[in-house]
């Protein structure tokens, strides 16, 4: 059975440097009718769980730190005893949500994580968040860029622990030089292609001065 992607919106709330906002995230599922990884286990234990079904869950794979990627990732590793990955860089941010459970396993750039037949190269793309990640999956088509790169730009830099010309510069040499064909899913809102966002790069740019 070949590898499939599969997508699930769940909502609640961000909060960081005191500010709190409504938020709906993407959850990724990638595998087959065996076993699966989640990517960015958001808000909803129970609909990850039910959308998994009596899969085997490989890994709890987190983008980033910020709270509404992770909120639901200790109680699905609970249910499914799947582990928990994350950038050790964003253990900070992680602590400000968990502060009682630490992720299970480091994500490091250029790690390959294998479900379901294909592989999924670990990319280290800085600057949303320190310990920001993006996982790439040629063998889909696809790159999963969490709060790096959305439809129309880079994610936002504005709070702590964020830092904008490091997230050009993450998008510059890592998923722009991606093929154009592929597509970005992200971690809120719709998916894109690294094609059609890499002609804006210097209005990214701009911008951000």
């Amino acid at each position: 059975m070949a590898a499939r992607i599969e997508h699930l919106v769940t909502s609640g709330t961000f909060s960081l440097d005191g500010g709190t906002w409504d938020v709906d995230n993407n959850v990724w599922i990638v595998g087959d009718d065996s076993e699966a990884v989640v990517i960015d286990a958001a808000h909803d234990a129970d609909a990850i769980a039910e959308a998994l079904g009596d899969r085997t869950l490989r890994a709890i794979v987190c983008t980033h730190a910020h709270n509404d990627h992770i909120d639901a990732a200790p109680a699905l590793a609970a249910r499914t005893g799947a582990p928990i990955l994350l950038h050790p860089d964003d253990l900070p941010l992680w602590k400000q949500t968990h502060p009682d459970r630490l992720p299970d396993g480091d994500l490091t750039d250029g790690q390959q994580l294998s479900v379901a037949g294909v592989e999924l190269t670990v990319l280290h793309t800085p600057g949303h968040a320190p310990g920001a990640v993006c996982l790439y999956a040629p063998e889909l088509g696809t790159v999963f860029t969490g709060d790096t790169l959305f439809q129309g730009g880079p994610g936002a830099t504005g709070r702590s622990f964020s830092h904008f010309p490091t997230i050009v510069e993450s998008i510059r040499t890592r998923l722009l030089a991606l093929p154009p064909e592929t597509v970005v899913r992200t971690g809120h809102g719709d998916s894109t292609t690294v094609g059609a966002e890499a002609p804006h790069l210097q209005e990214w740019i701009d911008r951000g001065h």
